[in-house]
C-alpha cells in the first residue's frame, strides 16, 4: 500500500487520481494530519480542509 497526497487538496489516497479534485496524486509527501473535526480544527481552518480525513502537509 503506498499512499499518495492530492497535489492540489493534499488528501492521502491509494489511488493516482483525487476524488475530490480529480487530478494527479504525488508520493512525494511529507507531515501527517488526521481531521475529524474540520469545523472546530483550527489547523483545519487554517489549511482550508473542510472535509475529515487524512491529509499531507507537504506536497511536492
Amino acid at each position: 500500500m503506498v499512499l499518495k497526497a492530492c497535489t492540489r487538496c493534499h488528501r492521502l489516497m491509494e489511488e493516482d487520481r483525487c476524488a475530490i479534485c480529480n487530478i494527479a496524486s504525488s508520493r512525494n509527501w511529507s507531515g501527517f494530519l488526521i481531521v475529524v473535526d474540520p469545523d472546530k480544527s483550527d489547523i483545519a481552518k487554517e489549511l482550508n480542509i473542510s472535509l475529515p480525513g487524512e491529509y499531507a502537509l507537504r506536497v511536492r
